[in-house]
């Protein structure tokens, strides 16, 4: 006998400002209690200036260093950009959303998302 179950929930995440954010812990917990087993889980993030990546989560530097890059590539200069009516880093904000992702989907085994040994969401 097959059973099908889904869970949807809104996680409210509270950022401490610009940067990564390691959401894995919350999501995790989330996961654990839907009491689903095996599937599919889905994350979305309903923000037009921020974004969901699957990065390592042992070594800070490499959220250090992948900010830093960002950095390059969309810098905060308000002579650069048309869009500043929320500050300097909003528009830069949405440049880096648009490189990186704003949906994720992840398998679920044994009631927990199936990461690998280093990997983490922010």
């Amino acid at each position: 006998m097959n059973v099908t179950r889904q869970a949807q929930e809104i996680l409210r995440v509270q950022s401490r400002g610009r940067g990564f954010h390691e959401i894995t812990g919350e999501v995790a917990d989330w996961v654990g209690g839907t009491a689903i087993d095996t599937g599919l889980l889905t994350l979305f993030l309903r923000h037009t200036s921020a974004s969901l990546t699957i990065q390592e989560n042992a070594d800070p530097d490499v959220r250090a260093d992948l900010a830093d890059y960002l950095a390059t590539v969309a810098p905060e200069d308000p002579g650069r950009y048309r869009h500043g009516i929320e500050g300097p880093d909003d528009m830069p904000a949405h440049i880096r959303s648009m490189l990186t992702q704003t949906a994720l989907t992840v398998p679920v085994n044994s009631g927990r998302p199936l990461l690998g040994t280093w990997q983490g969401f922010t």
